[in-house]
């Protein structure tokens, strides 16, 4: 696609927030430097009721800079940040592009993605994250979060091959496409953009991830932050895997049924030692895993590697349990599809 073609589409960026205080001056400033050529393109941090500095940041930036603006999101979450963004402007837009705040972006991620959507006639485009740290623990995090043992080998955390898949980091949509397909679920907190492929999928649109583009991502800085957050990852994946059958994988069911086990073995351990076996092999590869990233990194900040993956895997595993049993959901039909506005569907 030629740079002259790129200019003449019409963008839509929405940044989710919520206290992000820390990161959002440097996400809106890289978003602006990169839009730099879309002279059409517009900002929008979608905040979720900040208490900490993060609106008056974003004020600043808008009174210096016209194309960023601020919405106020009253239900908080990121999927309905999302859907009020197109909502609002939508209509003014060809492609809407998701921005993070605890992410890291490339100088001309826009213009890429722009360029991706029209070179392989996608309705979608999605990106890998690499994970990055500032403290030892998070950098731990982030070190497990790039390799098998953390993602299950997910195509879009780390991967190198591009290609249309099922699922990956939301970048980019085709607006119409977005919206005819209802946008985000608002009723899911987590798992919203795996929730969202399905049906985009399902209504024949094309999911493309470009391996090329890459963002940097800041995992979360503590342990209970992050069981929290794969807590979350759990119950939507449970969710979601209900209204669409096909879509849970076997790497995803392999982590409640290895909790179960463990569970069960360190339960009947007393009269079958031998079922400690189980548990004892996977202290073993977490125990390995944490020594091999230390030494990858030279630093003794990857001994945390393991225990953080404990938690992940752990956390995940209770979350998706408790989802298929406390919330219930019914199967998605295409029939029960709302566009987010009218001229949506023209």
């Amino acid at each position: 696609m030629r740079t002259d073609d790129c200019a003449a589409t019409r963008v839509l960026v929405a940044i989710p927030a919520l206290n992000e205080a820390p990161h959002i001056e440097r996400v809106v400033r890289d978003v602006l430097a990169g839009t730099s050529d879309l002279p059409d393109a517009r900002i929008v941090v979608v905040d979720g009721g900040s208490t900490d500095g993060t609106v008056d940041i974003v004020d600043a930036i808008a009174r210096q800079h016209a194309q960023v603006s601020l919405l106020r999101n009253p239900a908080r979450i990121q999927s309905a940040a999302i859907n009020l963004a197109a909502r609002h402007f939508g209509a003014d837009a060809d492609v809407l592009i998701r921005c993070d705040a605890h992410a890291s972006y490339p100088p001309d991620f826009c213009r890429r993605l722009v360029e991706t959507l029209e070179r392989v006639d996608a309705d979608a485009v999605v990106v890998p994250m690499d994970s990055f740290g500032d403290g030892g623990l998070q950098r731990a995090i982030a070190w497990v979060s790039n390799t098998p043992i953390g993602t299950g080998g997910a195509a879009h955390r780390a991967g190198r091959r591009s290609g249309f898949v099922d699922h990956g980091h939301h970048a980019a949509f085709r607006m119409d496409r977005f919206c005819r397909a209802g946008g985000y679920d608002e009723t899911f907190s987590h798992n919203e953009d795996a929730e969202l492929d399905c049906r985009q999928r399902a209504l024949g649109a094309k999911v493309y991830l470009d391996a090329e583009i890459r963002i940097g991502y800041r995992p979360r800085g503590t342990l209970g932050e992050l069981w929290r957050q794969y807590f979350r990852y759990g119950v939507g994946r449970s969710r979601t895997a209900r209204r669409h059958p096909g879509s849970l994988r076997l790497r995803q069911l392999a982590v409640p049924t290895h909790v179960i086990l463990s569970i069960l073995a360190l339960g009947i351990s007393p009269w079958f030692p031998a079922a400690l076996a189980w548990p004892g092999f996977y202290v073993l590869v977490l125990a390995g895993t944490s020594v091999a990233l230390a030494v990858r990194h030279r630093s003794m900040s990857g001994l945390w590697a393991g225990p953080a993956a404990a938690v992940m895997h752990t956390a995940w595993a209770f979350g998706f349990l408790s989802g298929l049993v406390t919330r219930r959901e019914p199967r998605w039909r295409a029939e029960m599809t709302t566009p987010l506005w009218e001229e949506a569907t023209s």
